[in-house]
């Protein structure tokens, strides 16, 4: 490796967002890695949608219920979260004494941004009888305004858990709010809020795709709008997709979310075939920009570095603490 002043590539980082530092290419990542995990006490936590070079190397991968939960109970010392930059706040919530660290602090996410705080709160000011639930894809800030958290995993057994007449406010995804209020027959307020990625499945081309695949049955994040989630013969969160694809005896399925998920899927399930739902237009945009700015080189120098490293102000973090321990503890007593 070059010989470099790690001080001022430190000082980079809010400029660049990582330590834009060049790693030697005869390097064995995967095996400093794991050196580096032990050496440090290091725990790294990655999402299914992340590239499946980071998956391998992973001590835990899961969804964004699984990753809280895991973040929640660690004993390790510094928490290296591959993923966005919510899913790091919500371990720095949890772990105010561990050191967090994101491979690149600008692995932002398009749902996340789609509720500035400031304007949430005045929208959850013209409802003052309804309490919020927040989808855990939000910013610290949201989550602070929240009552209740949920992921997609246990937003329904969230939801019904609360008496049919507390009225609700739910945020920021509009299409999984949509999705549970069908599913147990409420009227939730919702937030006009969206994903971009499950935003841009083309329902025409997943029907033509079905007419090529008679047999593969579809399955569909309910991030997706209604319109897709009308073709899907199951509808769960990423670990629900990917248990229902290890259990089903189908032998081939369409699989409307993020295409990171497929790496887990074909190693599960190495016999049977999964095709990605094609979007509405010709580019890679069922890929998240966001999830895959990290890399393996990154999480590699962010170890070696321990930087970049995710800070938070205390207040922030005890207010947006309260909704997620609700959650955590709603969960545990239904079981989930």
């Amino acid at each position: 490796m070059a010989v470099i002043n790690i001080d001022e590539a430190k000082k980079n980082v809010e400029q660049v967002g990582f330590l834009d530092i060049d790693v030697d290419v005869e390097l064995d990542l995967f095996k400093e890695i794991e050196r580096l995990k032990k050496e440090k006490n290091a725990v790294v936590l990655a999402h299914y949608y992340q590239d499946a070079d980071i998956q391998d190397v992973a001590d835990y991968i899961g969804d964004s219920l699984g990753l809280a939960q895991q973040a929640e109970k660690t004993t390790a010392d510094i928490i290296v979260f591959a993923g966005v930059h919510f899913m790091a706040e919500t371990a720095k919530i949890l772990n105010p004494d561990k050191k967090v660290l994101l491979p690149d602090l600008k692995a932002g996410c398009s749902l996340s941004d789609s509720a500035p705080p400031h304007l949430f709160k005045k929208f959850k000011e013209q409802y003052p009888d309804h309490i919020v639930i927040s989808y855990i894809n939000c910013s610290a800030g949201i989550k602070a305004l929240s009552d209740i958290i949920c992921t997609s995993s246990n937003a329904r057994q969230i939801v019904e858990s609360l008496p049919k007449d507390q009225k609700i406010i739910f945020a920021p995804d509009k299409n999984l709010g949509a999705f549970i209020n069908k599913q147990s027959g409420r009227e939730m307020v919702l937030w006009d809020g969206a994903c971009m990625v499950h935003e841009i499945f083309s329902r025409e081309k997943i029907t033509r795709l079905k007419l090529r695949h008679p047999d593969a049955k579809v399955i569909a994040h309910p991030e997706c709008e209604d319109p897709v989630l009308k073709l899907a013969d199951y509808i769960g969160s990423t670990t629900q997709l990917l248990k229902f694809t290890k259990s089903d005896p189908s032998r081939a399925f369409i699989v409307a979310t993020e295409t990171g998920i497929l790496h887990q899927m074909q190693k599960d399930s190495p016999e049977k075939q999964f095709i990605p739902a094609p979007p509405d237009n010709s580019c890679a945009c069922n890929d998240c920009p966001h999830m895959k700015l990290n890399t393996l080189e990154k999480l590699y120098l962010c170890m070696e570095y321990e930087s970049p490293e995710l800070v938070m102000d205390e207040e922030l973090r005890k207010e947006a603490f309260k909704p997620i321990r609700r959650m955590l503890d709603i969960s545990a007593q239904l079981g989930l």
